[in-house]
């Protein structure tokens, strides 16, 4: 895990439109024009969003062969292991802490 890719995630994620396009994509590829359509954003705005979701290792792009022009969005598999291995990692430590806290305070109590 590198803290790298937890930090270009979650600040990829932190933009409402961006975690509504990974949503959009975890049900099926979309077109640019598809997603901007949706999210009621300009072409420029959606464009911006999509490069920083693919520059986070989020989504990859692809050209269908009938047409070059056409960008089709998917989400990358695997993407966010590293992530939900940082997730799973603070909650152990949490959970430990607060089975200390108890711990303390309980034997305080006695």
């Amino acid at each position: 895990m590198t803290k790298r890719a937890v930090d270009r995630t979650l600040a990829a994620l932190a933009d409402p439109a961006r975690r509504r396009v990974v949503e959009m994509l975890g049900q099926r590829p979309h077109r640019a024009g598809e997603l901007a359509e949706a999210l009621k954003l300009p072409a420029p705005a959606m464009s911006r969003h999509l490069r920083t979701l693919k520059q986070s290792g989020l989504v990859e792009e692809t050209h269908p062969d009938f047409d070059a022009r056409v960008r089709i969005y998917t989400l990358r598999h695997g993407a966010m292991a590293d992530l939900k291995k940082w997730l799973a990692e603070t909650e152990a430590m949490w959970r430990g802490q607060l089975a200390s806290l108890k711990a303390h305070i309980e034997k305080k109590r006695k």
